[in-house]
């Protein structure tokens, strides 16, 4: 058993309080073995820093080893103490909680899809800015115009669009207007 020296300061006195104990489930050289075998590079620097204090290393040595302080190793050893080794690896983050659900999502996915009304929406194809209207209008969900990009990628939908057409274009007045170039010059 390996205690671990805990020192509080309360109002500039430096108090002693209970050690925390590194539990003897492994030896040095198993933490060392484990270490070389760990894929998570933070892991492995853990369990080589947590070897240093089983060998009888200070803690501010063994921190060292770890690249961490002495307050960061302590903190590894609860870690450790608790989850074993498996609590050394760093936890991802849960992120925020999505601001439109998926049903949401999917009747956004089916306005998409089914383009603007010119007459009601006033927009001949939509832009992040006139669907953020139309998210607040229907869901009453305020969102940035790139959180809407995000969840248009999301959804499949790509930023590159077509080239609006006027409704009201008539394609034989397009063509009669194309310039017909002969063959211009050429390089000799």
């Amino acid at each position: 058993m390996i205690l671990f020296p805990v020192s509080a300061v309360i109002r500039g006195a430096d108090l002693r309080v209970a050690a925390v104990e590194l539990t003897a489930e492994f030896s040095a050289s198993e933490l060392r073995c484990l270490a070389a075998k760990a894929r998570d590079p933070g892991q492995a620097r853990r369990l080589l820093a947590l070897a240093a204090v089983r060998d009888g290393k200070s803690r501010t040595e063994a921190a060292r080893i770890g690249a961490m302080d002495r307050q960061t190793l302590r903190d590894w050893v609860h870690r450790f103490n608790a989850h074993g080794v498996e609590g050394l690896i760093d936890r991802k983050a849960r992120g925020g909680v999505p601001r439109l659900s998926a049903s949401q999502k999917r009747e956004l996915q089916a306005i998409v899809e089914a383009g603007p009304d010119p007459v009601a929406d006033g927009v001949i194809r939509w832009r992040c800015r006139d669907l953020k209207r139309v998210i607040k209008q229907r869901f009453d969900v305020d969102l940035a115009e790139v959180s809407i990009g995000r969840i248009l990628r999301e959804l499949g939908f790509s930023h590159v669009s077509p080239r609006p057409q006027n409704p009201k274009q008539d394609p034989e007045v397009i063509e009669a207007f194309k310039k017909t170039s002969t063959a211009g010059w050429q390089r000799p």
